[in-house]
């Protein structure tokens, strides 16, 4: 599916602001304590002082409790306005080395934002919100975030849709050999405990076998969920037309550059490869 390979080819643009120094240093100055302060405050700010409760319910994947050790305590230490501001700000630093002239990617990447549609992606909402910095970098990279919330808020969608939890779903990417649990668990907060009770809900549902892996069911299940995926994120694929292997083509270079200087680790727990 085009809009999967448009989610590869942009998403380590995106990831950069999970892995690169001068992230973690704007949000230590902004005053945000530890990494996950940084990085629950960093992703959600567009939406302001949100707690804890809904913070979960859209980030899914995450335990709720270790969401609530870092919300709403990070609103204490930081506003949301400014850290939205110092994030973009510190992300493109560390992207201007590597990106380069980045004029026509934006240009095709805000084409594709603007055809987003936004009813029951909050999170893709929220950075649509934030105004167009006048850095084309910083731009970029706000573009592919967008993007990529617009794509995650539709999977969270398919998996509801499909019965799952957000552990649940988790479940099903490791299942298919996506990523592996050692890879994943200590980066979400499920203690070994919940892991256990779901992967036994997901045996006794039939979508994971004895050794965790997917049943025919689960490849079932999980191949509808991201076709759903896929078709929630068709409509900026579709606004492009023939554009989309253009955009293409500037992204994907991009992309391995980052992976292939540090920036973006491989693999890493958001599943995604190099393009």
């Amino acid at each position: 599916m085009t809009a999967r390979r448009l989610w590869a080819a942009v998403e380590p643009l995106h990831a950069a602001v999970y892995f690169a120094p001068e992230t973690a240093e704007a949000a230590k100055v902004a005053g945000l304590r530890g990494y996950w302060m940084g990085y629950f405050a960093g992703r959600l700010a567009p939406l302001g002082p949100v707690g804890p409760e809904p913070a979960a319910a859209m980030l899914f994947g995450f335990a709720p409790a270790m969401v609530a050790r870092a919300l709403p305590d990070a609103w204490s230490f930081a506003a949301p306005g400014a850290v939205v501001g110092s994030r973009i700000e510190a992300v493109a630093a560390a992207l201007r080395p590597v990106v380069g002239d980045v004029a026509e990617l934006d240009e095709l990447l805000w084409r594709a934002v603007d055809a987003c549609e936004f009813g029951g992606r909050p999170l893709a909402a929220a950075w649509a919100a934030v105004p167009r910095h006048a850095d084309p970098v910083a731009r970029l990279w706000l573009a592919t975030t967008i993007l990529r919330e617009h794509r995650g808020d539709g999977h969270v969608l398919a998996a509801v849709h499909a019965g799952l939890s957000g552990l649940e779903t988790t479940l099903t990417h490791i299942g298919d050999g996506v990523i592996t649990r050692s890879d994943i668990q200590p980066h979400r907060g499920w203690s070994d405990a919940q892991w256990d009770a779901a992967v036994d809900r997901m045996r006794a549902r039939g979508v994971l076998d004895a050794e965790g892996r997917l049943t025919e069911a689960g490849r079932e299940l999980r191949r509808t969920i991201e076709e759903d995926t896929d078709r929630l994120a068709a409509a900026p694929v579709e606004a492009l037309g023939a554009d989309v292997e253009r955009l293409l083509t500037l992204a994907v270079p991009l992309s391995r550059a980052l992976i292939d200087a540090g920036v973006v680790p491989v693999p890493n727990p958001m599943g995604v490869p190099r393009p």
